[in-house]
């Protein structure tokens, strides 16, 4: 499994047309996957999506491809893993933080673009426990949050 201590991913970067390409094709999961969960998390801990809480949902999942802001991208010997960074146009300094996960379609090598296939792996929801004990929970992130290794 990949983790952050064995995969290195390479420098925040503006998007190349790979990365586009591979957000574009799963750009309907990746709002769908929003929207569910801003539903599961306003029923236990609205404190995730309070960023965007006033936003319609047609607003908070208007993004596209045009709206990948960064990436961080590392291979692996079984795929490639891609995180973006993607403004919600809607809403002033909102982002979300998505990771991908790309691997060749089976009976090829992934060579080419049209060889591989990606999948979202998840949308970054953020859980900090200060030092009082208090807990900080977040989905929305602003320009500024650097775009790191997640796992959820």
């Amino acid at each position: 499994m990949a983790t952050e201590e064995t995969v290195q991913l390479n420098e925040a970067h503006a998007p190349q047309q790979a990365s586009i390409d591979a957000f574009n094709s799963i750009l309907h999961s990746v709002k769908s996957e929003l929207l569910k969960l801003r539903r599961d998390h306003d029923k236990h801990e609205v404190e995730y999506f309070r960023a965007v809480k006033d936003v319609p949902d047609s607003d908070l999942a208007s993004f596209s491809a045009d709206d990948l802001e960064s990436v961080r991208v590392a291979s692996t010997a079984y795929g490639l893993h891609l995180f973006a960074k993607v403004k919600i146009p809607a809403v002033s300094d909102a982002y979300i933080h998505v990771r991908i996960f790309g691997k060749a379609k089976e009976g090829t090598d992934g060579s080419s673009l049209d060889e591989r296939e990606y999948k979202l792996h998840s949308i970054h929801t953020e859980e900090v426990v200060k030092e009082d004990g208090d807990r900080v929970y977040r989905a929305i992130f602003k320009k500024d949050d650097a775009l790191e290794w997640f796992d959820t």
